[in-house]
């Protein structure tokens, strides 16, 4: 079988390496014409650190995680630890450590385990089309590619959406701009071994460690959709933002790079449960974009890859068979991660101001048990999991 493979993020690359591990043709197609992932990380809980075990990458992802022994939330003003606990009975209990990994690291090993110099750059897909003998993508530039399926993982603003449904979907704004990027270890803002997130006002500032001594942040404004924003003055508005909040998130604006700290409005989409028409399958954000509350974006896009792989091992002579089973063991799996991420986005983000409250003076008296258990929850329920 031949398969062509719309986008190279996570998603796509790691489709075509499960689809080539079941020893079929794969050509792999991305619009951009370099590696230049949206957000500076990504929290790999273990479900996905699996998948990526599982496409032969244990020892590369270990490589680039960032070790998180412990979990913390601090008050935004006073600065007082509210609650701190291990993460060894998480990762007793899944039975694999999660990984903060750097997004720009995680493509490259995920491309580089395909193919980098075999990936096709600068296509941009401008229509997808269903046949009875192939399905065909045309592309920006004239050309064409013919598969005996099309793999859709197109992202957010996803064309082939469109066209498996039949209709456009329109992207919810989740109430909040998150503002990220990496910064070297300091424990002045953070142990260099956990995750620490200050909260306060309806808002969250995080850091957690990746690879080489650096730590991922990020920065959770709420604001309304489509304020003006001039790259390379994220230091001036965060400092204007969280004025007055802990020592340890204002260590953290003197030390960012306002030139590479990325700016990014949160959306997702309701979720929908018609992922293919007829040899065209959707894969990622494409089939379920959704807020980063519990971290589960990336990760659902790699267990999309698994699927898609068990769906073709299970029925390798019928591939509109294999498609169907591939649709039928997620689109509820990840409906459900995405609900349950607005749902943690609500509550943090202030939806509900006593919901919020409630949780501060929650934290106030937490021992992990509560934490771990949602962070289970979210982990648990996948191809792997």
């Amino acid at each position: 079988m031949k398969a062509v493979i719309i986008g190279a993020g996570m998603g796509g690359t790691s489709a075509a390496i499960a689809l080539r591990q079941l020893g079929h043709e794969v050509e792999v197609y991305e619009q951009v014409t370099e590696n230049r992932p949206v957000g500076a990380a990504i929290s790999v809980w273990s479900n996905g650190v699996k998948c990526l075990n599982h496409l032969g990458l244990e020892a590369e992802t270990a490589a680039l995680g960032g070790i998180v022994d412990s979990m913390s939330y601090i008050d935004a003003f006073t600065g007082e630890t509210m609650c701190r606990f291990s993460m060894a009975p998480l990762i007793d209990e899944v039975g694999q450590r999660p990984y903060p990994i750097a997004r720009a690291e995680l493509q490259l090993m995920l491309m580089n385990a395909f193919g980098h110099d075999e990936i096709r750059f600068g296509k941009k897909m401008v229509a997808v089309h269903d046949g009875p003998d192939h399905a065909t993508v045309e592309f920006a530039d004239g050309s064409t590619a013919h598969g005996d399926i099309v793999i859709a993982a197109d992202g957010a603003r996803s064309l082939a959406r469109d066209y498996v449904l039949g209709r456009a979907v329109e992207r919810r704004y989740a109430g909040y701009v998150n503002f990220n990027g990496l910064v070297p270890v300091d424990e002045e803002i953070g142990p260099a071994t956990e995750w620490t997130t200050y909260v306060g006002d309806s808002r969250r500032v995080s850091v957690m460690p990746v690879a080489d001594n650096r730590f991922y942040f990020f920065f959770d404004v709420t604001m309304p959709e489509g304020v003006p924003f001039e790259r390379g003055t994220a230091r001036d508005v965060l400092a204007d933002e969280f004025a007055g909040w802990a020592p340890g998130v204002q260590k953290l604006i003197r030390t960012l790079d306002p030139e590479t700290t990325n700016r990014v409005e949160i959306l997702d989409t309701d979720p929908f449960h018609t992922w293919v028409k007829g040899r065209v399958a959707l894969l990622g954000d494409a089939a379920h974009n959704t807020t980063p509350d519990i971290g589960q974006g990336g990760c659902s896009a790699m267990e999309d890859s698994i699927a898609l792989q068990f769906a073709f091992r299970d029925h390798a002579d019928d591939l509109h068979a294999a498609l169907a089973a591939y649709e039928a063991s997620r689109t509820e799996r990840a409906a459900d991660l995405v609900l349950r991420a607005r749902k943690r986005c609500d509550v943090t983000h202030g939806k509900d101001p006593e919901a919020t409250a409630a949780w501060y003076e929650e934290l106030r008296s937490e021992d992990g048990t509560n934490v771990i258990r949602g962070i289970v929850g979210n982990i648990v329920g996948g191809p792997l999991t």
